[in-house]
């Protein structure tokens, strides 16, 4: 009876071997594969509203500044304003002046041809009048947008609001108004019904008939932005991976519970160890000169955040940091930065306020509420002024244009100098950088390795250049290496670089140090 019992329990546990963690498997493959693609929908739907939003921003600029020719809409005057207004917009196709439903000048036409408009679709809660679906002679196969706001409307492309996710042709994406049924813009099959799914939220995330399906409402304007992602692809796959699993029996169970208890472990283990390291202070800065490529003068540092295991193993940023992001601990990193550069530079700070450290923030703290009063605090110890520390922050962390624009006017106004990092890698345009209030952008190394090669990416510099001059931003070139690329910056009118030509990342009493004797040369050569 016993030995029969055994027998079963060892059955049970030989079966549930192999079954569990199959089971287990599976479920966890689903529940990661329907959280990857909410994350995935959520963004394409963020994306469109961001879209909306920066569409109807430019449409509520240009019509504010056409009108001053309220008198005579249609001077020449007026049409060269138009057409530089919509020159300069992303979005908007083109402008003009309406009357009744018929636009008697444009930016397009100017005064020489009436474009026919057609009856508005509705009127929205600001008083705007909307027109879905405007066709014109010049151009019969396309359908455009026309919102006109007062006696001005702008002409957008309709599709040009969800012109994303083009290499994924099988998700629809749609830009809707929360006072009319049909879509502003649409493309695939978008159920306008979705957008009731909001409720009082800002964003909801559901599936439905074989789709992953997000909505994000605008902050700004009565519109939403929704994306409907095909669940089909991540089934099969989940299928295949049964089919492999199943027949491998007792054996390949044992396999894979051992390989899954491993591979949660690995994924746990770099998490966790970031986090212990935060808990037991393991984190230690360097400092990086940034020189001055008139005078050759120090005239600050960037503050480079390192990890060093108990073990010795120096654990690159670009391994940490990006855990630290993605597990919520970047705000608590940050703040441990500043910690230490009080601990480090308070001293110096005070007897040479017009040095600066350069530190680098993160998208989080930029949502952080203690934010500001961290890098008060931060002041207080050291005794320094605001304009010594110079946050540095990557065109990833702007990408959120509401947040962005409220965060560096406040960090302005309390004195902090901002700086847009690693510029050239990301998605930022003029016309948003103008919005924006920033005092320096730093150039990434990546073209700064390309002067003088020849190749495709050594011509960008020179157009960089030319947008921080034309928004009126100083520059610091990271990665400088050689002489011919510091001749070369300098020749091009930038002001500050930083890189192995001039010092690598040490101990800020290193950087002291090397201060004093380069002032105490100074003057021996002076004396000479």
């Amino acid at each position: 009876m016993k030995k029969t019992a055994v027998m079963l329990l060892t059955l049970l546990v030989a079966i549930a071997g192999m079954s569990l963690p199959i089971w287990v498997a599976m479920e966890e493959s689903q529940r990661q594969a329907y959280t990857a693609e909410s994350a995935h929908a959520l963004g394409y739907a963020r994306d469109v509203v961001l879209r909306g939003n920066e569409t109807g921003r430019q449409l509520q600029t240009a019509v504010a500044q056409l009108e001053r020719h309220a008198e005579a809409p249609c001077s020449p005057q007026s049409i060269d304003d138009m057409r530089r207004l919509d020159l300069g917009s992303t979005y908007i196709q083109a402008i003009g002046y309406v009357e009744g439903d018929r636009m008697l000048c444009s930016s397009i036409a100017g005064a020489a041809a009436v474009l026919e408009l057609g009856a508005p679709d509705y009127a929205g809660a600001s008083g705007a009048l909307v027109r879905t679906d405007v066709r014109f002679p010049f151009a019969p196969q396309q359908s455009f947008v026309v919102i006109q706001s007062g006696r001005f409307a702008g002409i957008l492309h309709s599709e040009l609001a969800i012109d994303t996710a083009r290499s994924e042709p099988d998700v629809s994406l749609a830009l809707v108004s929360l006072d009319y049924p049909a879509p502003l813009s649409v493309r695939g099959r978008i159920d306008p019904g979705w957008v009731a799914r909001l409720g009082r939220a800002s964003e909801a995330v559901f599936e439905e008939g074989g789709n992953v399906v997000a909505v994000a409402r605008s902050d700004r304007y009565r519109t939403a932005g929704i994306a409907a992602v095909p669940v089909h692809y991540l089934r099969t796959r989940m299928e295949h991976l049964a089919l492999r699993l199943i027949p491998a029996g007792l054996a390949a169970g044992i396999v894979l519970t051992l390989a899954v208890l491993y591979f949660v472990r690995q994924q746990m283990a770099l998490p966790s160890a970031v986090r212990s390291a935060l808990r037991r202070r393991e984190l230690f800065l360097e400092y990086q000169p940034v020189v001055d490529l008139r005078s050759g003068a120090w005239i600050g540092v960037e503050a480079l955040v390192r990890w060093r295991r108990p073990t010795g193993e120096v654990v690159p940023p670009d391994l940490f940091i990006p855990i630290a992001e993605q597990n919520a601990m970047i705000v608590l990193l940050t703040r441990q930065v500043l910690e230490q550069v009080c601990r480090d530079t308070g001293f110096y700070l005070q007897l040479h306020p017009e040095f600066h450290i350069g530190i680098n923030v993160a998208p989080a703290d930029f949502h952080s509420p203690e934010f500001v009063a961290d890098l008060h605090e931060a002041l207080r110890r050291t005794g320094a002024q605001p304009a010594s520390l110079i946050l540095e922050v990557t065109e990833r962390g702007l990408l959120d244009p509401v947040v962005a624009r409220e965060t560096t006017g406040v960090l302005r106004r309390h004195g902090f100098a901002l700086a847009i990092d690693d510029f050239g890698t990301g998605y930022s345009s003029l016309s948003y950088l103008e919005s924006l209030e920033l005092d320096y952008l730093k150039i990434d190394r990546s073209f700064i390795e390309a002067i003088g090669t020849g190749a495709p990416t050594s011509q960008v510099v020179g157009h960089i250049i030319r947008m921080a001059n034309d928004l009126g931003l100083r520059m610091i070139a990271e990665g400088v290496e050689s002489h011919a690329q510091a001749d070369f910056l300098r020749k091009q009118g930038v002001q500050y670089a930083q890189g192995w030509l001039f010092g690598r990342p040490v101990a800020f009493a290193e950087i002291v140090r090397r201060m004093e004797e380069m002032a105490e040369n100074a003057a021996l050569s002076a004396a000479v």
